[in-house]
Protein backbone atom coordinates (compact mmCIF):
# COMPACT_ATOMS: atom_id res chain seq x y z
CA UNK A 1 0.00 0.00 0.00
CA UNK A 2 1.32 3.42 -0.99
CA UNK A 3 2.28 5.51 2.02
CA UNK A 4 0.56 8.92 2.35
CA UNK A 5 2.53 11.71 0.71
CA UNK A 6 0.49 14.87 1.24
CA UNK A 7 0.86 14.59 5.03
CA UNK A 8 4.57 15.32 4.65
CA UNK A 9 4.31 18.12 2.08
CA UNK A 10 3.85 21.59 3.48
CA UNK A 11 5.78 23.64 0.94
CA UNK A 12 6.95 23.17 -2.65
CA UNK A 13 10.49 22.39 -1.45
CA UNK A 14 9.01 19.21 0.09
CA UNK A 15 7.24 18.38 -3.16
CA UNK A 16 10.52 18.62 -5.08
CA UNK A 17 12.04 15.87 -2.92
CA UNK A 18 9.62 13.33 -4.43
CA UNK A 19 10.49 11.04 -7.32
CA UNK A 20 8.49 11.50 -10.53
CA UNK A 21 6.85 8.10 -10.06
CA UNK A 22 5.39 9.31 -6.72
CA UNK A 23 3.56 12.25 -8.24
CA UNK A 24 0.48 10.44 -9.63
CA UNK A 25 -0.36 9.22 -6.12
CA UNK A 26 0.11 12.74 -4.76
CA UNK A 27 -2.29 13.93 -7.45
CA UNK A 28 -5.02 11.66 -6.08
CA UNK A 29 -4.34 12.71 -2.49
CA UNK A 30 -4.47 16.41 -3.33
CA UNK A 31 -7.66 16.01 -5.32
CA UNK A 32 -9.29 14.04 -2.48
CA UNK A 33 -8.14 16.65 0.05
CA UNK A 34 -9.83 19.44 -1.93
CA UNK A 35 -13.02 17.42 -2.34
CA UNK A 36 -13.22 16.49 1.35
CA UNK A 37 -12.83 20.09 2.55
CA UNK A 38 -15.06 21.78 -0.02
CA UNK A 39 -17.78 19.15 0.49
CA UNK A 40 -18.36 20.41 4.04
CA UNK A 41 -16.99 23.97 4.02
CA UNK A 42 -18.21 24.97 0.53
CA UNK A 43 -16.32 27.04 -2.03
CA UNK A 44 -15.16 26.76 -5.63
CA UNK A 45 -14.64 23.16 -6.68
CA UNK A 46 -14.48 22.31 -10.37
CA UNK A 47 -11.75 24.72 -11.42
CA UNK A 48 -9.22 23.61 -8.81
CA UNK A 49 -9.93 19.92 -9.44
CA UNK A 50 -9.15 20.48 -13.10
CA UNK A 51 -5.65 21.85 -12.49
CA UNK A 52 -4.33 19.46 -9.83
CA UNK A 53 -1.75 17.90 -12.17
CA UNK A 54 -0.77 21.31 -13.55
CA UNK A 55 -0.40 22.72 -10.03
CA UNK A 56 1.90 19.90 -8.95
CA UNK A 57 3.92 20.09 -12.16
CA UNK A 58 4.46 23.84 -11.86
CA UNK A 59 5.68 23.74 -8.28
CA UNK A 60 7.78 20.64 -9.08
CA UNK A 61 9.58 22.20 -12.05
CA UNK A 62 9.83 25.84 -11.02
CA UNK A 63 11.54 27.27 -7.96
CA UNK A 64 8.57 29.04 -6.41
CA UNK A 65 8.30 31.53 -4.78
CA UNK A 66 11.50 32.90 -6.39
CA UNK A 67 9.98 31.94 -9.71
CA UNK A 68 6.74 33.89 -9.93
CA UNK A 69 3.44 32.07 -10.47
CA UNK A 70 0.15 33.93 -11.01
CA UNK A 71 -3.24 32.18 -11.27
CA UNK A 72 -6.02 33.70 -13.36
CA UNK A 73 -8.73 33.57 -12.19
CA UNK A 74 -7.87 32.79 -8.62
CA UNK A 75 -10.57 30.23 -7.94
CA UNK A 76 -8.28 27.71 -9.69
CA UNK A 77 -5.71 28.01 -6.92
CA UNK A 78 -6.93 25.74 -4.10
CA UNK A 79 -4.27 23.12 -4.82
CA UNK A 80 -1.69 25.89 -4.99
CA UNK A 81 -2.71 27.11 -1.54
CA UNK A 82 -2.55 23.62 -0.03
CA UNK A 83 0.97 23.05 -1.37
CA UNK A 84 2.27 26.44 -0.25
CA UNK A 85 1.98 26.39 3.52
CA UNK A 86 -1.77 26.57 4.01
CA UNK A 87 -2.76 22.92 4.14
CA UNK A 88 -3.40 22.93 7.90
CA UNK A 89 -5.68 25.98 7.67
CA UNK A 90 -7.33 25.25 4.34
CA UNK A 91 -10.53 24.30 6.19
CA UNK A 92 -10.87 28.03 7.07
CA UNK A 93 -11.08 28.93 3.38
CA UNK A 94 -13.58 31.78 2.76
CA UNK A 95 -14.61 31.87 6.44
CA UNK A 96 -14.45 34.94 8.65
CA UNK A 97 -10.86 35.26 9.85
CA UNK A 98 -9.72 32.40 7.60
CA UNK A 99 -7.77 32.32 4.37
CA UNK A 100 -9.14 33.93 1.24
CA UNK A 101 -10.75 31.96 -1.56
CA UNK A 102 -8.38 33.69 -3.98
CA UNK A 103 -4.61 34.26 -4.03
CA UNK A 104 -3.79 37.27 -1.89
CA UNK A 105 -0.40 38.96 -1.62
CA UNK A 106 -0.72 39.68 2.08
CA UNK A 107 -1.49 36.02 2.79
CA UNK A 108 1.56 34.29 1.35
CA UNK A 109 4.80 35.03 -0.50
CA UNK A 110 3.68 32.34 -2.96
CA UNK A 111 0.69 34.51 -3.93
CA UNK A 112 2.56 36.85 -6.24
CA UNK A 113 -0.52 38.81 -7.32
CA UNK A 114 -4.10 39.20 -6.09
CA UNK A 115 -6.45 37.64 -8.63
CA UNK A 116 -10.15 37.77 -7.76
CA UNK A 117 -11.23 39.21 -11.10
CA UNK A 118 -10.22 37.64 -14.40
CA UNK A 119 -7.75 38.32 -17.19
CA UNK A 120 -5.14 40.29 -15.26
CA UNK A 121 -2.33 37.71 -15.11
CA UNK A 122 -0.61 38.35 -18.43
CA UNK A 123 -0.26 42.09 -17.84
CA UNK A 124 0.89 41.54 -14.24
CA UNK A 125 3.41 38.84 -15.13
CA UNK A 126 4.75 40.90 -18.02
CA UNK A 127 5.26 43.80 -15.61
CA UNK A 128 7.11 41.48 -13.23
CA UNK A 129 9.27 40.06 -16.02
CA UNK A 130 10.26 43.50 -17.25
CA UNK A 131 11.03 44.53 -13.66
CA UNK A 132 13.29 41.49 -13.30
CA UNK A 133 15.22 42.56 -16.40
CA UNK A 134 15.63 46.09 -15.06
CA UNK A 135 16.68 44.76 -11.66
CA UNK A 136 19.21 42.39 -13.22
CA UNK A 137 17.48 39.23 -11.97
CA UNK A 138 17.98 37.22 -15.14
CA UNK A 139 17.39 33.77 -13.63
CA UNK A 140 13.82 34.40 -12.50
CA UNK A 141 10.93 32.69 -14.29
CA UNK A 142 7.49 34.30 -14.64
CA UNK A 143 4.42 32.16 -15.24
CA UNK A 144 0.81 33.17 -15.83
CA UNK A 145 -1.82 30.42 -15.70
CA UNK A 146 -4.89 31.83 -17.41
CA UNK A 147 -8.02 29.71 -17.51
CA UNK A 148 -11.75 29.44 -17.00
CA UNK A 149 -12.42 31.55 -20.13
CA UNK A 150 -10.26 34.44 -18.91
CA UNK A 151 -8.22 34.47 -22.15
CA UNK A 152 -11.19 35.92 -24.06
CA UNK A 153 -11.13 39.21 -22.17
CA UNK A 154 -9.83 42.32 -23.88
CA UNK A 155 -7.25 42.90 -21.17
CA UNK A 156 -5.70 39.48 -21.81
CA UNK A 157 -5.21 40.43 -25.45
CA UNK A 158 -3.75 43.78 -24.48
CA UNK A 159 -1.16 41.91 -22.41
CA UNK A 160 -0.41 39.42 -25.18
CA UNK A 161 -0.09 42.21 -27.72
CA UNK A 162 2.53 44.01 -25.65
CA UNK A 163 4.40 40.89 -24.50
CA UNK A 164 4.86 39.75 -28.10
CA UNK A 165 7.15 42.68 -28.89
CA UNK A 166 9.33 42.21 -25.79
CA UNK A 167 12.02 39.71 -24.89
CA UNK A 168 10.50 39.25 -21.44
CA UNK A 169 11.18 35.88 -19.84
CA UNK A 170 7.57 34.82 -19.34
CA UNK A 171 5.41 31.78 -19.89
CA UNK A 172 1.67 32.04 -20.47
CA UNK A 173 -0.15 28.76 -19.79
CA UNK A 174 -3.65 28.55 -21.19
CA UNK A 175 -5.74 26.22 -19.04
CA UNK A 176 -8.23 25.40 -21.76
CA UNK A 177 -11.27 23.67 -20.28
CA UNK A 178 -13.82 25.38 -22.56
CA UNK A 179 -15.77 26.73 -19.59
CA UNK A 180 -15.68 29.63 -17.18
CA UNK A 181 -18.59 29.52 -14.79
CA UNK A 182 -20.81 28.87 -17.80
CA UNK A 183 -19.61 27.38 -21.11
CA UNK A 184 -17.18 29.61 -22.98
CA UNK A 185 -18.45 31.59 -25.94
CA UNK A 186 -17.08 33.43 -28.95
CA UNK A 187 -14.84 33.01 -31.96
CA UNK A 188 -11.69 32.41 -29.88
CA UNK A 189 -13.39 29.52 -28.11
CA UNK A 190 -14.26 28.05 -31.52
CA UNK A 191 -10.68 28.53 -32.70
CA UNK A 192 -9.32 26.72 -29.63
CA UNK A 193 -11.85 23.93 -30.13
CA UNK A 194 -10.61 23.46 -33.68
CA UNK A 195 -6.99 23.37 -32.45
CA UNK A 196 -7.89 20.70 -29.89
CA UNK A 197 -9.56 18.62 -32.59
CA UNK A 198 -6.41 18.83 -34.70
CA UNK A 199 -8.27 20.64 -37.47
CA UNK A 200 -6.13 22.73 -39.77
CA UNK A 201 -6.35 26.42 -38.96
CA UNK A 202 -4.88 29.49 -40.51
CA UNK A 203 -1.92 31.12 -38.75
CA UNK A 204 -1.74 30.19 -35.10
CA UNK A 205 -3.08 33.26 -33.32
CA UNK A 206 -0.49 33.09 -30.55
CA UNK A 207 2.42 32.57 -32.91
CA UNK A 208 1.12 35.56 -34.87
CA UNK A 209 1.55 37.56 -31.67
CA UNK A 210 5.24 36.47 -31.55
CA UNK A 211 4.87 33.85 -28.80
CA UNK A 212 6.74 30.58 -28.90
CA UNK A 213 3.66 28.33 -28.97
CA UNK A 214 3.54 24.70 -27.87
CA UNK A 215 0.68 22.30 -27.35
CA UNK A 216 -2.00 21.27 -26.97
CA UNK A 217 -0.79 19.15 -24.05
CA UNK A 218 -2.97 16.85 -21.95
CA UNK A 219 -3.27 18.72 -18.65
CA UNK A 220 -3.84 15.46 -16.77
CA UNK A 221 -0.67 13.78 -18.06
CA UNK A 222 1.93 14.62 -15.42
CA UNK A 223 4.86 13.23 -17.38
CA UNK A 224 3.96 15.26 -20.45
CA UNK A 225 3.42 18.42 -18.41
CA UNK A 226 6.70 18.12 -16.53
CA UNK A 227 8.65 17.35 -19.67
CA UNK A 228 7.23 20.32 -21.54
CA UNK A 229 7.64 22.72 -18.61
CA UNK A 230 11.30 21.70 -18.23
CA UNK A 231 11.84 22.32 -21.95
CA UNK A 232 10.14 25.72 -21.89
CA UNK A 233 12.10 26.73 -18.81
CA UNK A 234 15.25 26.81 -20.99
CA UNK A 235 13.74 28.95 -23.75
CA UNK A 236 14.05 32.72 -23.52
CA UNK A 237 11.41 35.28 -24.41
CA UNK A 238 7.59 35.05 -24.35
CA UNK A 239 6.26 31.50 -24.50
CA UNK A 240 2.72 30.10 -24.69
CA UNK A 241 1.72 26.61 -23.54
CA UNK A 242 -1.73 25.33 -24.48
CA UNK A 243 -2.96 22.84 -21.85
CA UNK A 244 -6.23 20.90 -22.13
CA UNK A 245 -7.99 20.07 -18.84
CA UNK A 246 -11.37 18.87 -17.66
CA UNK A 247 -13.10 21.07 -15.12
CA UNK A 248 -14.16 18.98 -12.11
CA UNK A 249 -11.63 16.23 -12.94
CA UNK A 250 -11.75 13.34 -10.47
CA UNK A 251 -15.33 13.76 -9.27
CA UNK A 252 -17.73 12.21 -11.77
CA UNK A 253 -20.68 14.44 -11.04
CA UNK A 254 -18.49 17.55 -11.20
CA UNK A 255 -17.20 16.50 -14.62
CA UNK A 256 -20.74 15.78 -15.83
CA UNK A 257 -22.28 19.06 -14.59
CA UNK A 258 -19.50 21.60 -14.68
CA UNK A 259 -21.77 24.62 -14.25
CA UNK A 260 -23.45 23.35 -11.09
CA UNK A 261 -20.20 22.09 -9.58
CA UNK A 262 -18.28 25.31 -10.15
CA UNK A 263 -19.28 26.21 -6.60
CA UNK A 264 -21.81 23.55 -5.58
CA UNK A 265 -22.33 24.24 -1.89
CA UNK A 266 -22.24 21.25 0.46
CA UNK A 267 -22.12 17.78 -1.10
CA UNK A 268 -21.23 14.15 -0.35
CA UNK A 269 -17.46 13.84 -0.82
CA UNK A 270 -17.68 10.20 -1.92
CA UNK A 271 -20.61 10.32 -4.33
CA UNK A 272 -20.69 13.99 -5.27
CA UNK A 273 -24.41 14.12 -4.51
CA UNK A 274 -25.50 17.60 -3.49
CA UNK A 275 -27.11 17.98 -0.10
CA UNK A 276 -30.90 18.32 -0.41
CA UNK A 277 -32.04 21.91 -0.52
CA UNK A 278 -35.10 23.23 1.26
CA UNK A 279 -35.10 26.38 -0.85
CA UNK A 280 -38.45 25.59 -2.47
CA UNK A 281 -40.24 27.17 0.48
CA UNK A 282 -37.94 30.20 0.69
CA UNK A 283 -38.37 33.58 -1.01
CA UNK A 284 -36.71 33.68 -4.44
CA UNK A 285 -33.23 34.93 -5.13
CA UNK A 286 -33.11 38.47 -6.46
CA UNK A 287 -31.34 37.19 -9.58
CA UNK A 288 -34.32 34.92 -10.31
CA UNK A 289 -36.78 37.77 -9.85
CA UNK A 290 -34.72 39.65 -12.42
CA UNK A 291 -34.47 36.73 -14.86
CA UNK A 292 -38.11 35.70 -14.72
CA UNK A 293 -39.41 39.25 -14.86
CA UNK A 294 -37.20 40.16 -17.81
CA UNK A 295 -38.37 37.14 -19.77
CA UNK A 296 -41.98 38.02 -18.97
CA UNK A 297 -41.44 41.57 -20.18
CA UNK A 298 -39.54 40.47 -23.28
CA UNK A 299 -42.43 38.24 -24.33
CA UNK A 300 -44.61 41.33 -24.79
CA UNK A 301 -41.98 43.95 -25.69
CA UNK A 302 -40.02 42.90 -28.82
CA UNK A 303 -37.44 45.69 -28.36
CA UNK A 304 -36.03 44.22 -25.13
CA UNK A 305 -32.62 42.57 -25.37
CA UNK A 306 -30.45 41.06 -22.62
CA UNK A 307 -26.66 41.20 -22.32
CA UNK A 308 -24.33 39.67 -19.74
CA UNK A 309 -20.55 39.23 -19.65
CA UNK A 310 -20.07 35.52 -18.87
CA UNK A 311 -22.64 35.30 -16.06
CA UNK A 312 -25.82 33.91 -17.68
CA UNK A 313 -26.51 31.39 -14.89
CA UNK A 314 -25.37 33.61 -12.03
CA UNK A 315 -27.52 36.48 -13.25
CA UNK A 316 -30.43 34.25 -14.40
CA UNK A 317 -30.31 35.85 -17.84
CA UNK A 318 -29.97 32.26 -19.02
CA UNK A 319 -33.75 32.00 -18.82
CA UNK A 320 -34.04 34.52 -21.65
CA UNK A 321 -30.99 33.14 -23.51
CA UNK A 322 -32.65 29.72 -23.62
CA UNK A 323 -36.06 31.09 -24.63
CA UNK A 324 -34.92 33.86 -26.99
CA UNK A 325 -31.34 33.16 -28.15
CA UNK A 326 -31.58 35.84 -30.84
CA UNK A 327 -32.34 38.54 -28.26
CA UNK A 328 -30.17 37.59 -25.26
CA UNK A 329 -26.39 37.42 -25.37
CA UNK A 330 -23.53 36.09 -23.27
CA UNK A 331 -20.54 38.07 -24.56
CA UNK A 332 -17.88 36.32 -22.49
CA UNK A 333 -15.63 37.95 -19.90
CA UNK A 334 -15.82 41.33 -21.60
CA UNK A 335 -17.50 43.95 -19.44
CA UNK A 336 -16.31 46.90 -21.52
CA UNK A 337 -17.68 45.31 -24.66
CA UNK A 338 -20.96 44.45 -22.94
CA UNK A 339 -21.58 48.09 -22.00
CA UNK A 340 -20.70 49.57 -25.41
CA UNK A 341 -22.58 46.79 -27.22
CA UNK A 342 -25.61 47.83 -25.15
CA UNK A 343 -25.01 51.46 -26.07
CA UNK A 344 -24.91 50.58 -29.76
CA UNK A 345 -28.18 48.68 -29.45
CA UNK A 346 -29.79 51.64 -27.68
CA UNK A 347 -28.93 53.98 -30.57
CA UNK A 348 -31.11 51.81 -32.78
CA UNK A 349 -34.17 51.86 -30.57
CA UNK A 350 -33.65 48.60 -28.71
CA UNK A 351 -34.06 48.43 -24.92
CA UNK A 352 -30.89 46.78 -23.60
CA UNK A 353 -30.85 45.25 -20.13
CA UNK A 354 -27.14 44.98 -19.38
CA UNK A 355 -26.76 42.65 -16.40
CA UNK A 356 -23.35 42.88 -14.71
CA UNK A 357 -22.28 42.10 -11.16
CA UNK A 358 -21.62 45.34 -9.30
CA UNK A 359 -17.95 44.52 -8.71
CA UNK A 360 -17.41 43.67 -12.40
CA UNK A 361 -19.02 46.87 -13.71
CA UNK A 362 -16.01 48.64 -12.21
CA UNK A 363 -14.06 47.22 -15.16
CA UNK A 364 -16.19 49.20 -17.63
CA UNK A 365 -16.17 52.61 -15.98
CA UNK A 366 -15.03 54.59 -19.01
CA UNK A 367 -17.69 52.96 -21.17
CA UNK A 368 -20.43 53.95 -18.70
CA UNK A 369 -19.28 57.56 -18.88
CA UNK A 370 -18.14 57.96 -22.49
CA UNK A 371 -20.36 55.55 -24.41
CA UNK A 372 -23.58 55.67 -22.39
CA UNK A 373 -24.08 58.61 -20.03
CA UNK A 374 -22.42 61.30 -22.15
CA UNK A 375 -24.69 60.37 -25.04
CA UNK A 376 -27.78 59.95 -22.86
CA UNK A 377 -28.38 56.44 -24.18
CA UNK A 378 -31.10 54.64 -22.18
CA UNK A 379 -29.16 51.49 -21.29
CA UNK A 380 -30.65 49.66 -18.28
CA UNK A 381 -27.83 48.47 -16.03
CA UNK A 382 -28.91 45.67 -13.68
CA UNK A 383 -26.26 45.42 -10.98
CA UNK A 384 -26.46 42.02 -9.33
CA UNK A 385 -24.40 41.23 -6.19
CA UNK A 386 -24.50 44.84 -4.95
CA UNK A 387 -23.38 45.40 -1.36
CA UNK A 388 -21.81 42.63 0.71
CA UNK A 389 -21.56 39.29 -1.09
CA UNK A 390 -20.19 37.15 1.73
CA UNK A 391 -17.52 34.51 1.33
CA UNK A 392 -16.06 35.76 -1.98
CA UNK A 393 -14.68 38.69 -0.04
CA UNK A 394 -12.98 41.95 -0.91
CA UNK A 395 -12.57 41.31 -4.63
CA UNK A 396 -16.28 40.67 -5.09
CA UNK A 397 -18.15 42.92 -2.64
CA UNK A 398 -20.30 45.42 -4.53
CA UNK A 399 -19.49 48.23 -2.11
CA UNK A 400 -18.53 51.02 -4.48
CA UNK A 401 -21.28 51.27 -7.09
CA UNK A 402 -23.33 54.03 -5.44
CA UNK A 403 -20.19 56.13 -5.04
CA UNK A 404 -18.61 55.54 -8.43
CA UNK A 405 -21.90 55.96 -10.30
CA UNK A 406 -23.29 58.92 -8.35
CA UNK A 407 -20.77 61.37 -9.79
CA UNK A 408 -21.72 60.57 -13.40
CA UNK A 409 -24.16 63.05 -15.03
CA UNK A 410 -27.26 61.82 -16.86
CA UNK A 411 -27.43 58.56 -14.89
CA UNK A 412 -30.42 57.46 -12.79
CA UNK A 413 -29.43 55.31 -9.78
CA UNK A 414 -31.97 53.28 -7.84
CA UNK A 415 -31.95 50.44 -5.30
CA UNK A 416 -35.19 48.48 -4.76
CA UNK A 417 -36.16 47.71 -1.18
CA UNK A 418 -37.47 44.23 -1.99
CA UNK A 419 -38.27 41.79 -4.80
CA UNK A 420 -41.56 43.47 -5.70
CA UNK A 421 -39.84 46.81 -6.15
CA UNK A 422 -37.19 45.17 -8.33
CA UNK A 423 -39.93 43.74 -10.52
CA UNK A 424 -41.67 47.11 -10.81
CA UNK A 425 -38.44 48.95 -11.58
CA UNK A 426 -37.65 46.54 -14.41
CA UNK A 427 -41.14 47.15 -15.77
CA UNK A 428 -40.78 50.91 -15.40
CA UNK A 429 -37.39 51.01 -17.12
CA UNK A 430 -38.64 49.29 -20.28
CA UNK A 431 -41.53 51.73 -20.68
CA UNK A 432 -39.05 54.21 -22.12
CA UNK A 433 -36.54 56.48 -20.40
CA UNK A 434 -34.61 59.45 -21.70
CA UNK A 435 -31.55 58.56 -19.62
CA UNK A 436 -29.64 55.42 -18.62
CA UNK A 437 -30.53 53.82 -15.30
CA UNK A 438 -28.62 51.61 -12.86
CA UNK A 439 -30.73 49.24 -10.75
CA UNK A 440 -28.70 47.64 -7.95
CA UNK A 441 -29.78 44.61 -5.92
CA UNK A 442 -28.00 42.12 -3.65
CA UNK A 443 -26.89 38.54 -3.81
CA UNK A 444 -29.22 36.02 -2.23
CA UNK A 445 -32.84 36.12 -1.16
CA UNK A 446 -35.19 38.75 0.16
CA UNK A 447 -38.13 38.32 2.51
CA UNK A 448 -41.07 38.30 0.07
CA UNK A 449 -42.31 35.00 -1.34
CA UNK A 450 -45.28 36.27 -3.36
CA UNK A 451 -43.38 38.74 -5.53
CA UNK A 452 -45.09 38.17 -8.86
CA UNK A 453 -47.68 40.95 -8.61
CA UNK A 454 -49.31 42.97 -11.41
CA UNK A 455 -46.98 45.49 -12.99
CA UNK A 456 -47.07 49.05 -11.71
CA UNK A 457 -45.02 52.04 -12.78
CA UNK A 458 -42.68 53.60 -10.22
CA UNK A 459 -42.14 57.34 -10.44
CA UNK A 460 -38.52 58.16 -11.13
CA UNK A 461 -36.89 60.05 -8.29
CA UNK A 462 -39.59 59.42 -5.69
CA UNK A 463 -39.00 57.98 -2.22
CA UNK A 464 -41.52 56.65 0.30
CA UNK A 465 -42.33 57.09 3.97
CA UNK A 466 -42.52 53.65 5.60
CA UNK A 467 -43.13 54.87 9.14
CA UNK A 468 -43.81 58.32 10.56
CA UNK A 469 -42.22 59.41 13.85
CA UNK A 470 -41.66 62.66 15.73
CA UNK A 471 -37.96 63.32 16.25
CA UNK A 472 -35.45 61.26 14.27
CA UNK A 473 -35.59 60.07 10.66
CA UNK A 474 -33.83 56.95 9.37
CA UNK A 475 -33.16 57.13 5.62
CA UNK A 476 -32.31 53.91 3.83
CA UNK A 477 -31.50 52.83 0.31
CA UNK A 478 -32.12 49.32 -1.01
CA UNK A 479 -32.61 46.07 0.87
CA UNK A 480 -30.72 47.21 3.98
CA UNK A 481 -34.08 48.81 4.81
CA UNK A 482 -35.07 45.42 6.27
CA UNK A 483 -32.38 45.68 8.97
CA UNK A 484 -33.47 49.23 9.72
CA UNK A 485 -37.11 48.17 10.03
CA UNK A 486 -36.21 45.52 12.60
CA UNK A 487 -34.00 48.00 14.43
CA UNK A 488 -36.84 50.51 14.72
CA UNK A 489 -39.43 47.89 15.72
CA UNK A 490 -37.22 46.79 18.62
CA UNK A 491 -36.92 50.28 20.07
CA UNK A 492 -38.79 51.45 23.15
CA UNK A 493 -38.59 54.87 21.52
CA UNK A 494 -40.36 53.54 18.45
CA UNK A 495 -42.82 56.41 18.18
CA UNK A 496 -39.94 58.90 17.97
CA UNK A 497 -38.48 57.42 14.78
CA UNK A 498 -39.50 57.85 11.14
CA UNK A 499 -38.29 55.54 8.40
CA UNK A 500 -37.97 56.59 4.77
CA UNK A 501 -37.00 54.44 1.82
CA UNK A 502 -35.39 57.03 -0.45
CA UNK A 503 -35.16 54.44 -3.25
CA UNK A 504 -33.34 56.78 -5.67
CA UNK A 505 -29.82 58.00 -5.02
CA UNK A 506 -29.98 60.03 -8.21
CA UNK A 507 -32.12 61.99 -8.68
CA UNK A 508 -32.81 62.47 -4.97
CA UNK A 509 -36.39 63.12 -3.92
CA UNK A 510 -35.66 66.70 -2.88
CA UNK A 511 -39.26 67.53 -2.01
CA UNK A 512 -39.35 64.62 0.43
CA UNK A 513 -35.94 65.56 1.83
CA UNK A 514 -37.03 69.15 2.52
CA UNK A 515 -40.04 67.77 4.43
CA UNK A 516 -37.81 65.38 6.40
CA UNK A 517 -35.28 68.04 7.37
CA UNK A 518 -37.97 70.50 8.42
CA UNK A 519 -39.90 68.04 10.61
CA UNK A 520 -37.10 66.09 12.38
CA UNK A 521 -34.31 66.93 14.82
CA UNK A 522 -31.74 64.44 13.48
CA UNK A 523 -31.14 62.01 10.60
CA UNK A 524 -29.44 58.63 10.23
CA UNK A 525 -28.62 57.28 6.78
CA UNK A 526 -28.07 53.54 6.27
CA UNK A 527 -26.53 51.93 3.18
CA UNK A 528 -24.74 48.67 2.32
CA UNK A 529 -22.04 50.50 0.39
CA UNK A 530 -19.07 52.69 1.13
CA UNK A 531 -19.81 55.80 3.18
CA UNK A 532 -17.21 57.69 1.13
CA UNK A 533 -19.15 59.29 -1.69
CA UNK A 534 -22.24 57.11 -1.31
CA UNK A 535 -25.87 57.66 -0.33
CA UNK A 536 -25.06 59.27 3.01
CA UNK A 537 -22.69 61.65 1.27
CA UNK A 538 -25.51 62.68 -1.04
CA UNK A 539 -27.71 63.53 1.96
CA UNK A 540 -24.88 65.52 3.57
CA UNK A 541 -24.38 67.44 0.32
CA UNK A 542 -28.11 68.19 0.15
CA UNK A 543 -28.08 69.48 3.73
CA UNK A 544 -25.07 71.69 3.03
CA UNK A 545 -26.54 73.09 -0.17
CA UNK A 546 -29.77 74.06 1.58
CA UNK A 547 -28.36 75.24 4.90
CA UNK A 548 -29.74 72.49 7.12
CA UNK A 549 -27.73 72.05 10.33
CA UNK A 550 -29.43 69.19 12.19
CA UNK A 551 -27.18 66.23 13.17
CA UNK A 552 -26.68 63.62 10.44
CA UNK A 553 -25.16 60.21 11.20
CA UNK A 554 -23.97 58.12 8.23
CA UNK A 555 -23.92 54.30 8.56
CA UNK A 556 -22.38 52.03 5.95
CA UNK A 557 -19.13 50.40 4.94
CA UNK A 558 -15.99 52.14 6.21
CA UNK A 559 -13.18 53.43 4.03
CA UNK A 560 -11.51 50.03 3.95
CA UNK A 561 -11.63 46.79 1.99
CA UNK A 562 -13.81 44.23 3.75
CA UNK A 563 -12.64 40.63 3.98
CA UNK A 564 -14.68 37.46 3.48
CA UNK A 565 -17.23 35.85 5.78
CA UNK A 566 -20.94 35.23 5.97
CA UNK A 567 -22.95 38.31 5.06
CA UNK A 568 -24.47 38.55 8.55
CA UNK A 569 -20.99 38.39 10.09
CA UNK A 570 -19.75 41.14 7.80
CA UNK A 571 -22.79 43.30 8.52
CA UNK A 572 -21.93 42.98 12.20
CA UNK A 573 -18.32 43.83 11.46
CA UNK A 574 -19.30 47.17 9.89
CA UNK A 575 -22.19 47.95 12.25
CA UNK A 576 -25.22 47.23 10.07
CA UNK A 577 -27.01 44.52 12.05
CA UNK A 578 -30.42 45.57 13.44
CA UNK A 579 -29.25 45.67 17.07
CA UNK A 580 -26.31 47.91 16.09
CA UNK A 581 -28.55 50.28 14.17
CA UNK A 582 -30.90 50.36 17.20
CA UNK A 583 -28.00 51.36 19.42
CA UNK A 584 -27.04 54.26 17.15
CA UNK A 585 -30.65 55.45 17.05
CA UNK A 586 -30.93 55.34 20.84
CA UNK A 587 -27.69 57.24 21.32
CA UNK A 588 -28.70 59.94 18.87
CA UNK A 589 -32.18 60.34 20.38
CA UNK A 590 -30.65 60.58 23.86
CA UNK A 591 -28.32 63.35 22.68
CA UNK A 592 -31.10 65.53 21.26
Amino acid sequence: MQKPLLDHINFPKDLRQLQPEDLPHLTKELRDFIIDIVATKEGHLGASLGVVELTIALHYVFNTPNDILVWDVGHQAYGHKILTGRKSIFHTNRQLGGISGFPKRSESEYDAFGVGHSSTSISAVLGMAIASQINGNTDQQHIAVIGDASIASGMAFEGLNHAGVTNANMLVILNDNAIGIDPSVGALKQYLTNVKKGEKTQDNIFEALNFNYSGPVDGHDLDALISELKRLKKIEGPKFLHVITTKGKGLQKAEADQVKYHAPGKFDAKTGDLQPSSSAHLPPKFQDVFGKTLLELAETNPKIVGITPAMPTGSSLKLMIDAMPDRAFDVGIAEQHAVTLSAGMATQGLIPFCNIYSTFLQRAYDQIIHDVALQKLPVIFCLDRAGLVGEDGATHHGMFDLAYLRCIPNLIIVAPRNAIELRQLLYTAQLGLDLPIAIRYPRGRGQIKNWKVPFKKIHIGKGECLKKGKELAVLTIGTIAHNAEIAIENLDENESVSHYDMRFVKPLDEALLHEIFKTHKAIITVEDGTVVGGFGSAILEFASAHGYTIPIKVLGAPDAFIDHGKTEELQHHIGLRPEQISKVIKELIFSL
